[in-house]
């Protein structure tokens, strides 16, 4: 009998709080050739509700294993994914994305590319286009704050990297203080360990993403200051210079002001800029 081949790679898939989103990403991976594929889902639930998901992914051929997780931790349940992965690349869909149609041959196409890639960024369609300007990022534009941040949804990392680099930093991200930044951290760190991150438009994954004023509400800004935390704290931790900084805390204010707007925009910038502020500060007193 034959052992079963290792897949080349592992799609790790935290969730908490949904079960019919990831019926929809389920289809459009079996909607494509997703052999060599499996997907890991870290389970963050206290009930039942994705038992039946599962049930439709394993009879529509997916190679599914599903693992429980608590607390609640987008980070620590995505490293925990990585642990019991074994693809030699991974990938981290958000529990309510779902794959281009080509995705999959794209991504396995330029994994195997001449360059010998460590990473890849895809497109994220609702986006518009790719924040990133170059092929290739680099550390020296990422020190300065540009290029990022990057999505985990568009991101896909050579499992050795992601290992060599410790990971992602679970004081970062949803469910934590400092609320935002993993997956932007966990680029920067690669970047600066001389890893190549490639960008491929052709590979495209869909996430609701609906750009336009922000919320006038205090619940709004006060979520735009939690993950603002996590942007202040990577300004510590990569050791940003005092422009980047103080650019980045400058910016949300100003742009609200050149455009003449001082209502929502505006205390949507002052949360921001306060957020990172706190992050920065923060991270400075408790880990450094």
């Amino acid at each position: 009998m034959h052992a079963k081949q290792a897949p080349e790679l592992s799609l790790i898939l935290a969730t908490v709080g949904r079960s019919s989103e990831l019926v929809r990403f389920f289809d459009s991976l079996a909607a494509q050739d997703c052999a060599g594929v499996e997907v890991i889902v870290i389970d963050q639930n206290l009930d039942r509700r994705l038992d039946e998901p599962i049930r439709h992914a394993r009879a529509r051929g997916l190679d599914v294993r599903h693992l429980h997780h608590s607390p609640p931790n987008l980070a620590a349940a995505r490293n925990r994914g990585v642990e019991q992965a074994r693809g030699q690349w991974l990938g981290f869909p958000d529990d309510d994305c779902w794959y281009g149609a080509r995705l999959v041959p794209v991504l396995r196409s330029r994994m195997a590319g001449a360059d010998r890639p460590d990473g890849v960024i895809i497109r994220w369609v609702e986006q518009g286009e790719l924040p990133v300007i170059a092929p290739t990022l680099s550390w020296s534009r990422s020190a300065a704050f540009r290029d990022v941040p990057v999505a985990s949804i568009t991101l896909f990392i050579r499992r050795d990297l992601f290992e060599a680099i410790g990971g992602f930093d679970a004081r970062l991200g949803v469910g934590q203080w400092f609320g935002a930044g993993e997956e932007t951290d966990l680029v920067m760190r690669a970047l600066r360990d001389q890893a190549r991150i490639v960008v491929e438009p052709a590979g495209e994954v869909h996430h609701a993403f609906v750009p336009g004023q922000p919320a006038a509400t205090v619940q709004a800004r006060l979520a735009a200051r939690s993950r603002a935390r996590g942007t202040g704290a990577l300004y510590a931790k990569h050791g940003l210079s005092a422009w980047v900084i103080a650019r980045g805390l400058i910016a949300p204010v100003v742009r609200p002001l050149l455009k003449g707007s001082l209502g929502p925009d505006f205390a949507h910038g002052i949360a921001v800029m306060r957020g990172r502020l706190d992050g920065w500060r923060n991270w400075r007193r408790r880990h450094q």
